[in-house]
């Protein structure tokens, strides 16, 4: 069965910022958008597509796990399955 974990406010987090969390032993990447779809890894320049999780650019060529993400009263949650 699905678990919603709030992860933070939605004022704690700007526009374009990412935070990461720690939820049920996943480590997992928070980013707050507008118009950009893609995040880039700061360890090897590889970047990804947020709605998706595939990569954009090499290195890298293995999608990263995305997850279902719901605001409720202000607090932004994740969907763990």
């Amino acid at each position: 069965m699905p678990e919603t974990v709030v992860l933070c406010r939605t004022d704690e987090l700007s526009s374009g910022q990412a935070r990461r969390f720690d939820v049920a032993g996943q480590r997992i990447a928070l980013v707050r958008t507008d118009e950009e779809r893609e995040i880039e890894c700061p360890r090897h320049g590889s970047t990804f597509d947020l709605r998706t999780g595939s990569p954009c650019s090499m290195p890298a060529t293995q999608p990263v796990a995305v997850y279902e993400v719901a605001v409720v009263e202000g607090n932004v949650c994740v969907v763990l399955p």
